[in-house]
């Protein structure tokens, strides 16, 4: 029985490799044609989170459901209370086929600062850059609208060289990932039935290098909480109340310099508990892998780790929790001087969770740590408390091992089995209302820009990520 069911699969491969090679050929053949479509959505300025910018929101999510009725889709516009999702389906028709759900969003962020982009950020352009050679240039390149026109071009070559795919497809497209997709967890809830599938793919993800590609393993979650500090019940004179007048901006200042001791752990009590570390395994190839921890920290002008000191840059980032102060307010912030002493002072803070850690259980026990280390006369109050947890999957799955495959044989590396330092939602979503894993598969660089100004992708990223999905698709197939 053995011997027959690894003949079967070595039947299986060889048959979808002679089905992939003509595919392939295909994305080689076209990719003029490939890169104006994707020009043609980077020219829509599909920016979420201005209202200025709704019409043109509706205008990419038509364009993308056009294109894939193009590429044999069943697809459509699906109205919400904010910007549409965009569905499409393609059914292999075959009850034993695999069938997988893509998602990715057509939405991008802002533009600004507008003066620090060398060109207009919506007119797309091809670029030399000296380390990654020709780069496509403009907003939503890199994230998303460049990394999901990677599968969709994909998609099209195999209808153009085989005249399907070999596996059910449906497709989720978003237009409010840059600004907190209000309604998307609203929309899975009640299409649950029609996005069921056996594996959900996001391309929203990056490569190891620019020329070694990567699997995402493991996201970390999200918590976050704004903290007001109360003294006095109204502003005060500095010079008739200063000394003997508690100052909420001292006394948050010296809040959030307990947070962290001197070796860069939190102190919060239980941060820490049932947090579920990395393999061995993991960790012996994290360490194995080329990289440079004071070119990372060099690039953006810093040369010491400030994380935990017994844990290497790498760790800190994709399997360590964290708790940052992302902002101050307090007091009078104008032009000249002003003497006062505020009546309230305010930080936010947002902490990045790992597998194990719970963000209601992380979020009581920060609201304890302020409350006991705040002095006499100081009050906090706490909004905008929110967050998601942190999402893991077996690097030995199936879907891996068949993307590991697909993206070795295309970039003649072994792929990087990786974390991920930030959080996409999206991902435990699926986890908990479809019962689905993801599989994290993404072409972008550290150095794309993305969120900044001159936001870039490159050609090869685009060119060899079609591929990649092209093979991915091939291998779920087995």
């Amino acid at each position: 029985m053995r011997g027959s069911a690894s003949s079967d699969l070595e039947g299986i491969e060889e048959i979808m490799s002679d089905m992939l090679k003509p595919v392939l050929a295909a994305l080689d053949r076209r990719r003029d044609a490939a890169l104006d479509r994707l020009f043609t959505l980077l020219r829509i300025p599909s920016i979420s989170t201005d209202p200025a910018y709704h019409e043109a929101c509706l205008e990419a999510a038509r364009w993308c459901a056009a294109e894939l009725n193009e590429i044999g889709f069943d697809a459509s516009v699906r109205p919400t209370q904010g910007k549409p999702m965009v569905v499409g389906h393609w059914d292999r028709g075959e009850s034993h086929a695999t069938h997988v759900l893509f998602y990715g969003h057509y939405d991008v962020q802002p533009a600004d600062p507008l003066e620090l982009w060398e060109t207009p950020p919506f007119e797309p352009r091809l670029s030399e850059d000296g380390a990654n050679g020709t780069v496509i240039v403009g907003r939503g390149a890199s994230d998303d609208k460049g990394q999901l026109m990677t599968f969709l071009e994909a998609c099209r070559a195999w209808r153009d060289a085989t005249g399907g795919l070999p596996i059910s497809v449906s497709v989720l497209l978003e237009g409010e990932e840059e600004s907190g997709s209000p309604s998307l967890a609203p929309f899975i809830a009640k299409n649950s039935s029609e996005l069921e599938a056996q594996l959900a793919l996001v391309c929203d993800t990056g490569q190891w290098s620019r020329t070694r590609p990567a699997i995402t393993t493991s996201l970390r979650g999200l918590c976050h909480a704004e903290v007001v500090v109360t003294g006095p019940n109204r502003d005060l004179h500095s010079g008739i109340y200063g000394g003997p007048a508690m100052n909420p901006i001292r006394a948050l200042a010296h809040l959030l310099s307990r947070i962290h001791d001197e070796n860069g752990r939190v102190r919060v009590p239980g941060f820490y508990d049932g947090i579920i570390d990395p393999t061995p395994q993991q960790l012996a190839q994290w360490r194995a892998l080329d990289f440079d921890e004071a070119a990372f920290l060099g690039s953006v002008g810093l040369s010491q780790p400030a994380g935990e000191k017994d844990r290497t840059v790498l760790e800190q980032v994709w399997s360590r929790p964290t708790a940052e102060c992302n902002g101050i307010i307090g007091g009078y912030t104008g032009p000249g001087t002003k003497t006062v002493i505020p009546s309230q002072a305010s930080a936010k803070l947002t902490f990045r969770l790992v597998p194990g850690m719970s963000p209601n259980k992380v979020l009581e026990n920060f609201q304890a740590f302020v409350r006991e280390n705040l002095p006499p006369d100081a009050t906090a109050t706490f909004k905008n408390v929110g967050g998601s947890e942190a999402v893991g999957f077996d690097a030995g799955m199936p879907a891996v091992q068949c993307a590991v495959r697909a993206l070795r044989d295309e970039w003649g590396e072994e792929p990087v089995l990786m974390g991920g330092g930030g959080s996409i939602p999206i991902v435990k979503a699926f986890k908990d209302s479809l019962h689905m894993d993801t599989l994290l598969v993404g072409f972008g660089l550290d150095d794309d820009r993305v969120h900044s100004p001159n936001e870039k992708y490159n050609l090869t990223s685009f060119q060899k990520g079609a591929r990649s999905w092209a093979r991915i698709i091939a291998a779920l197939c087995e």
